[in-house]
């Protein structure tokens, strides 16, 4: 695989044409200039003498590129408040690793609270202004009357406890 520097509000164009997540930038370009994959590879095999084998994606890196591009996604661009932008960084963890994000969230509390759980009452139980919302798509209830940094606080620890790179992490973070 290649790698080609491009403007940012050039990224940002193709970035907003995703049609799902996981969506490589190489196949929204495909879609967009309707590049025919398989008569260009006969095409660059005939022109090479030894073709260049395909690394398979890693699951790892799959789930870096499904966080960057929620990062760049318009569903989170237009997301205005910290709360939303923190709610769709919980819901996308969890659709990526529903055990590792269950793991990382079982082990995060406050001093007096519990932050995640699997129902509202017990969240109420621990605190009496927590207004606690369901993480869509997840069987997981969260706090959120909590400052943005403790917001970030908590995607840095399930981020990090998922493995995920330190520079994505921190990069997610600064989003919220």
């Amino acid at each position: 695989m290649k790698t080609i520097e491009v403007d940012e509000d050039l990224y940002r164009y193709i970035a907003s044409h995703t049609q799902h997540i996981g969506e490589s930038a190489s196949d929204i370009l495909r879609r967009m200039l309707k590049f025919n994959v398989q008569a260009n590879a006969a095409a660059r095999a005939k022109a090479e003498e030894t073709p260049a084998k395909a690394e398979p994606a890693s699951p790892a890196r799959d789930r870096v590129r499904a966080m960057r591009e929620l990062l760049l996604s318009d569903g989170y661009a237009d997301q205005r408040k910290a709360v939303d932008r923190f709610m769709l960084v919980l819901s996308t963890l969890y659709t990526l690793s529903p055990a590792e994000f269950t793991g990382a969230a079982e082990t995060l509390h406050g001093r007096t609270r519990t932050y995640f759980a699997a129902n509202e009452q017990t969240l109420l139980q621990n605190g009496s202004h927590t207004k606690p919302k369901q993480v869509p798509e997840t069987p997981y209830w969260v706090i959120t009357n909590t400052n943005t940094e403790r917001k970030r606080s908590m995607v840095e620890h399930i981020m990090l406890a998922m493995q995920f790179p330190v520079e994505l992490t921190d990069k997610v973070c600064g989003t919220i």
